[in-house]
């Protein structure tokens, strides 16, 4: 393991939400049955519950978390491992809403780690490929007695209408912190940076392939559940902190993203240099070559730490996605 690996798709089947066509348009592959709308690119995560699915396996038949876990230094660095271990702390998805996706939070990991003894709680950030409209925050603070409530009757408009409503454009990036209520709105396929753990408190299920009196509430009862859920407003003026034009450089997301993950976007046109560390690489369009190696658009790629830096020579926007710095 010493450069590139590229990547084919890796789609947890019978999701409990439609989509997936625009992975496949993305890649150029054969359309799934509907409902593998996400992608799990360079995981060393699982599929709530399941001890494999997720899992992203290596050309040679390896599992890329045995292979970080035999070799932490080479994947990532001395300066990660340094601080976080063998731990890649990053999971990154292609994701297709080919429907609304419900309400729903994520805990940080202070209720993760004490509730659910894990490591890492779910903020996530969102890199918008194809536009449409998303759910943000709470427009008012909202009582717990109330979202109890909306959340046992399933009253799903009147959630809907608590969230600021909002639309995104390609190119655009919206980060989500921890605990913040959220919704992905129909047709929008974006790359999503997230802390590496599948953590999702449902308060909306109606419609939806799944159970969510049952499974939404991360065994946890309701009662204690809906306690990571952010309750304050969302300030109106506050939403450009949140969800903006990307722009181009090393940091393309809202600082507050960063003790998480980091989001590099180069649009290349001629040479450029991509910087030593370990990373995901996602071709959003064109093409460039590295070395000789072709990397088209609608690929993805695992950039080892030992590769060291990248020369990227061609015409192409890069998305290069990064776990905290050490």
């Amino acid at each position: 393991m010493t450069g590139l690996i590229q990547l084919p798709a890796n789609q947890p089947a019978a999701r409990f939400y439609r989509g997936g066509a625009r992975i496949a348009s993305f890649r150029g592959v054969t359309p799934g049955v509907g409902f593998e709308p996400e992608d799990w690119v360079g995981s060393a995560t699982t599929l709530a519950g399941d001890d494999v699915i997720g899992l992203t396996t290596l050309p040679d038949g390896t599992l890329l978390r045995d292979a970080i876990a035999a070799d932490p230094v080479a994947w990532l660095g001395p300066e990660h491992v340094g601080r976080y271990g063998a731990d890649p702390m990053l999971l990154v998805k292609l994701l297709d809403a080919g429907q609304r996706l419900p309400v729903h939070a994520h805990p940080d990991a202070g209720f993760a780690g004490h509730h659910l003894g894990r490591a890492h709680g779910k903020a996530e950030a969102w890199y918008i490929v194809d536009g449409g409209t998303v759910y943000l925050g709470l427009r008012e603070p909202a009582s717990a007695d109330v979202l109890a409530g909306l959340v046992a009757e399933q009253r799903t408009d009147e959630l809907l209408a608590l969230l600021h409503e909002i639309p995104v454009s390609p190119g655009d990036v919206v980060y989500v912190p921890p605990g913040m209520l959220h919704a992905i709105g129909p047709g929008i396929f974006l790359v999503e940076l997230q802390e590496p753990e599948d953590l999702s408190i449902l308060l909306e299920w109606r419609g939806f392939a799944i159970d969510g009196a049952q499974f939404g509430h991360l065994g946890l009862g309701f009662d204690v559940a809906l306690d990571a859920v952010d309750r304050s407003a969302l300030a109106l003026d506050q939403v450009p902190e949140l969800v903006r034009p990307a722009g181009e450089g090393r940091s393309v997301l809202p600082a507050t993203a960063d003790p998480y993950f980091r989001l590099e976007r180069h649009v290349v046109a001629g040479d450029e240099r991509l910087e030593p560390g370990f990373a995901v690489l996602v071709i959003e369009s064109g093409e460039v070559r590295a070395g000789d190696v072709t990397l088209p658009g609608g690929t993805t790629w695992l950039l080892p730490h030992a590769a060291g830096p990248l020369d990227l020579a061609g015409d192409a926007t890069v998305l290069a996605c990064r776990p905290p710095a050490a």
